[in-house]
């Protein structure tokens, strides 16, 4: 049994390397988790200690970068808080504009929230366009195949379950491939939340969800006034149902209903 423990001295160094990386913040009741995220990593260079493992993401990148992958892995389903996608419906019913509709899900894990969307503006639109972004270069990678657990169909829409997720047989069997046309006019990639974007153009709405939780106050509005750039006036901001900023007092957002806001 391996008995190896992160120490409140190493955790605070780990803390404040995430910090800096992704602008995550860790309080001391988070040290277990990072403790049982990385134990696995200091297990497979067989490093006797967490500082042993520090040092060495100081000078190996791509060891770092798996690092933060570790942290940064968090649940996420399809058409989860069902009510966005409600107030999503109504607003794309109403959009006759010929330029494409932009939706940007700056937090999109593996790809299951910006799925989920690209389902429903297919359904009812035909020029429409998704970028997805994570800073967790794995889930990225996940999102970019479309492929997931069957069990995951669940959460989906019959509607939608029929028209784009193709059940896998043979040795596919157990998952489910979300259709081509979709991931056709989806773009993932990786993106730091911390860094303003000048490379993905305007979009009618961006998903912000499930991730200002894991902020401090200043990096939270910091992230927000980041992406809110890239946000068309009178576009949409969406954030968890869980999630507030109204303490925040970002200027150009006019609150509509819990958790989705608009920018003037």
């Amino acid at each position: 049994m391996n008995n190896i423990t992160l120490s409140d001295k190493e955790f605070e160094l780990f803390a404040k390397l995430i910090f800096s990386y992704t602008g995550i913040s860790l309080p001391s009741n988070k040290k277990y988790l990072v403790q049982s995220r990385l134990l696995k990593r200091l297990l497979h260079y067989k490093f006797k200690s967490f500082t042993d493992y520090y040092r060495f993401i100081q000078i190996n990148q791509a060891e770092k970068t798996e690092m933060i992958n570790q942290i940064t892995t968090n649940e996420t389903y399809f058409f989860r808080e069902i009510e966005h996608f409600k107030f999503l419906r109504e607003l794309i019913q109403n959009h006759y504009s010929n330029t494409p509709f932009r939706v940007w899900s700056a937090a999109s894990s593996n790809g299951a929230e910006a799925y989920s969307i690209a389902m429903l503006l297919d359904s009812y639109l035909k020029n429409w366009e998704i970028i997805g972004t994570d800073i967790n270069s794995e889930v990225v990678k996940t999102a970019r195949k479309g492929i997931y657990p069957i069990k995951w169909v669940d959460k989906i829409p019959e509607e939608y379950k029929k028209k784009y997720c193709l059940k896998g047989k043979g040795k596919n069997e157990g998952w489910f491939l979300v259709d081509r046309v979709l991931s056709e006019k989806i773009t993932f990639t990786e993106y730091n939340l911390l860094n303003p974007s000048n490379d993905f153009g305007l979009f009618d709405v961006i998903f912000l969800r499930n991730v200002l939780i894991y902020f401090d106050e200043n990096t939270k509005k910091l992230v927000i006034n980041n992406v809110l750039k890239n946000l068309k006036k009178g576009g949409y901001f969406i954030i968890s149902l869980t999630e507030h900023i109204s303490a925040l007092n970002i200027s150009n957002l006019k609150p509509l209903k819990h958790s989705i806001y608009q920018k003037v």
